[in-house]
């Protein structure tokens, strides 16, 4: 096989083979970038198909709208609006359920079914059993993690609250539905499947359970193709409006899909920032090795030329061997980055709720990861390759002309004179070589910098736990009530067993606008003295609550282009529905949503009514929990009950597992980009003075000289490169913080000493291990064999 090759493709086999360890470490780097594209782009696709499919199939509306109560013959009206192709109602509200073997109340959302059959909108999938039946009030379907979380099966019965009347009900089905991919109660961070649930009663049961008789509180559209939903929502807003609407809204919205969306929005930012860290250091590295193997070929590139070959074969010979190193890396990267993606699906696949997943990633990908590599590459080594098309063959057959050394001021200075011969060689080198040199370093560096992104995230977790969980809150437990209450019922909810301290407060849902940027957003009225749950800045610490106007968070005021002292219009979507223009009296900094806080008192005087709550913040004795969560279980008019510290514990469970493996991940890909800059500059640098180590150990220099004076350059290369690192890494993680930002969360920038040093001690350890390596090769170098060798 050997022998039907050309003389130049035989040569380029012996070429690869002889450079095969070097070669591998670039392919390898290579591989880890081609990876992380893939693996970005095929999970950016499978989520985004596998969304797309799902929503199709079980048509998943394009706006919806909530209201207190309308009267049934309303749809028709509703239907009339231009662009709506389909409308459907429904009866939605919250309940309480008990569960025997589960200590604390449980909230769930109660959705009405049609009597016959699936809705035709936000269809639900039967993962097993089947529908309630009509007339029987006691059968429901229950959301799939909802009932495996409490071990409920076909069959199983549930105790639920509905309206101060509790009822037993049969579970005779267990479902999942587009609408409620992410679920998450209200005011709550993370799904908790323990504690809020999904449950799905005929709409003849929920009609006389709500007095909702030939009424509904729900509307679901869908549009027609082309559709702005914007004027679909204004006149579904205008029609509702009499009826108690708190505005209507868009699919994109819509809590499930923005969750959904925003990975989606991640998965493409990550696809286009880090795969470009390691697709800059490959192509160092091509230039590095081809600029090192075309300046050791001179005379072969001369002799090629003598011989008849073109400038264009001989480009092509070098241009062969960058593309066999890169095929090498797409391979692999190929293969990793599948997996990766297959991978990442089923950690989604934990955390959002899907009947199937979609992964049939399609050539797309890897071409693109493809042609980036080879561009990375090919661009890389242009200098080198223009270099040994170039090369005149006279030229070539010559040895090329030494440098020129001189004595500079540190070879006379008295710092100098204090070192030892071999460091002042060291020091020579780095200085008579400074882009060599910093490229080397800026490698070692960059490493640093993604271990240190991956690593930081940990930081930032805690951070915003800590300022969300620990100082911006301090109650044990948020019940939210079914309806609005005078302030007396802090006196009820006082006289519950273990209530140390209770507070409360006020959301409402209203539309903030300013100029013509308008958002539906809640806003949270909150008293004076506010301890449990204080207006907080995460930079500034807790802050007075204003009268007199907003305080507003930064993301929103960035959304809307405001600052303090702007005026902004709210327009309130409950009550009486005021719209009245208010100032912006605060603009603070918080990690989580998007809140608008403002005094209970301004916010009632602006909705024209009398003070009254929502919402209750209790801190309870530990002592009497039990007894506590017994007498909530028993309270008619209770709409939900999140814990802190379900919360905090719920969150640290999702993320952690994800973190762990995102930052093994990470790690592993870091010290590859480590291994192939640190091992491919001492391969180098071996290659480039064998002949002068070579030369000092017949001169007397032992084995140990010898090797401090080729691998204490990387170790000075090394050191300087961590806090270039660090910085670096600093500012790479800045970055991917300000990109993945969204209205629902913003990472804060925190890099802790034990993380920075953690990754400073793998990169060391990487150089140490690469040190090694090339240490056992120095060991066994053939005196006789490199003096001989040409010059």
């Amino acid at each position: 096989m050997v022998g039907l090759l050309s003389a130049m493709n035989r040569k380029l086999l012996r070429d690869l083979w002889r450079l095969r360890a070097q070669a591998l470490a670039i392919a390898l780097v290579i591989a880890s970038g081609a990876a992380l594209l893939i693996t970005s782009l095929t999970t950016e696709e499978a989520l985004r198909d596998t969304t797309d499919a799902y929503y199709e199939r079980n048509r998943l509306a394009n706006v919806f709208a909530s209201l207190t109560r309308a009267p049934q013959r309303l749809i028709h009206r509703i239907e009339t609006i231009p662009g709506v192709r389909q409308a459907e109602t429904r009866i939605v509200d919250l309940a309480t359920v008990d569960f025997a073997d589960f200590p604390e109340p449980v909230s769930a959302r109660i959705v009405s079914l049609p009597t016959h059959g699936n809705p035709v909108l936000n269809r639900i999938v039967l993962r097993a059993g089947r529908l309630p039946e009509q007339g029987r009030e006691d059968e429901a379907v229950l959301g799939e993690r909802f009932a495996a979380s409490h071990g409920i099966a076909l069959g199983g019965s549930v105790s639920v609250l509905m309206e101060g009347r509790k009822r037993t009900v049969t579970v005779v089905g267990i479902a999942l539905s587009p609408e409620f991919i992410y679920l998450i109660g209200p005011g709550a961070i993370m799904p908790d499947d323990e504690r809020y649930g999904v449950l799905w009663m005929n709409r003849e049961v929920m009609e006389g359970a709500y007095d909702m008789k030939n009424a509904f509180n729900e509307v679901s559209l869908t549009l027609t193709r082309g559709t702005d939903p914007e004027p679909v929502i204004d006149a579904l807003d205008t029609l509702l409006a009499r009826y108690g609407g708190a505005g209507a809204y868009g699919r994109d919205l819509q809590l499930s899909n923005r969750f959904v969306q925003n990975e989606i929005e991640q998965q493409h930012t990550m696809a286009i920032t880090l795969p470009a860290i390691f697709m800059a250091v490959a192509a160092f590295l091509t230039n590095m090795i081809m600029g090192r193997v075309i300046a050791m070929e001179r005379e072969e590139i001369g002799l090629f030329k003598a011989f008849g070959y073109s400038t264009a074969a001989v480009g092509w010979h070098y241009l062969k061997m960058v593309l066999a190193i890169t095929g090498l890396g797409i391979l692999v990267g190929a293969a990793v980055g599948s997996w990766l993606g297959r991978f990442n699906m089923t950690l989604y696949a934990e955390v959002f709720q899907f009947p199937f997943l979609v992964y049939r990633p399609g050539p797309q990908a890897y071409a693109i990861a493809a042609l980036v590599c080879v561009a990375a590459t090919v661009g890389g080594s242009a200098v080198a390759l223009r270099r040994a098309v170039q090369l005149p063959p006279a030229e070539a057959m010559r040895p090329p002309a030494p440098p020129i050394y001189k004595r500079t001021r540190f070879s006379t200075s008295a710092f100098a004179r204090w070192m030892d011969e071999p460091t002042r060689m060291i020091l020579r080198r780095l200085a008579r070589w400074p882009l060599q040199t910093g490229f080397s370093l800026l490698g070692i560096a960059l490493s640093l910098a993604v271990l240190v992104l991956a690593m930081q995230w940990g930081d930032s977790v805690d951070k915003m736990i800590e300022d969300q969980f620990f100082r911006a809150s301090h109650q044990d437990a948020t019940v939210s009530l079914f309806e609005a209450a005078p302030l007396n019922v802090l006196n009820d909810a006082a006289a519950l067993p273990g209530v140390m301290v209770v507070e409360g407060q006020r959301g409402v849902t209203a539309r903030i606008r300013y100029r013509n940027i308008a958002r539906r957003q809640g806003i949270i009225g909150r008293m004076d003295g506010a301890t449990l749950s204080p207006l907080h800045d995460a930079k500034k610490g807790p802050l007075p609550v204003p009268r007199g106007g907003v305080a507003i968070s930064t993301t929103m005021a960035d959304i809307l282009g405001i600052r303090r002292g702007d005026t902004v219009t709210l327009e309130i979507l409950e009550g009486r529905r005021p719209v009245v223009q208010v100032p912006v009296v605060e603009v603070f900094e918080t990690y989580i949503d998007t809140p608008i806080v403002m005094h209970l008192d301004t916010l009632s005087d602006l909705m024209l009514e009398s003070p009254q709550i929502n919402t209750l913040l209790v801190r309870v004795d530990p002592a009497f929990k039990a007894e506590f969560l017994a007498a909530l279980k028993e309270m008619p008019k209770i709409g939900s009950v999140g814990f802190r510290q379900a919360v905090i514990d719920m969150f640290y469970a999702t993320v952690d597992k994800n973190l762990n493996v995102f930052i093994g991940i990470f790690t592993v890909f870091s010290c590859t980009l480590a291994f192939g800059v640190i091992y491919n500059t001492l391969r180098i640098a071996l290659a480039e003075r064998s002949r002068e180590l070579a030369t000092l150990r017949v001169l007397g220099f032992g084995r140990g000289e010898i090797s401090y004076i080729l691998l204490g350059e990387t170790g000075i290369l090394a050191v300087a490169a961590v806090p270039v690192g660090i910085l670096c890494g600093a500012i790479l993680s800045w970055y991917i913080a300000e990109q993945f930002a969204t209205e629902l969360f913003r990472i804060p920038l925190i890099i802790r000493h034990q993380t920075a040093g953690l990754a400073t001690v793998i990169i060391l350890a990487t150089v140490i291990v690469c040190a090694l390596i090339v240490r056992r090769r120095l060991d066994h170098l053939d005196l006789i064999a490199v003096l001989k060798t040409r010059e």
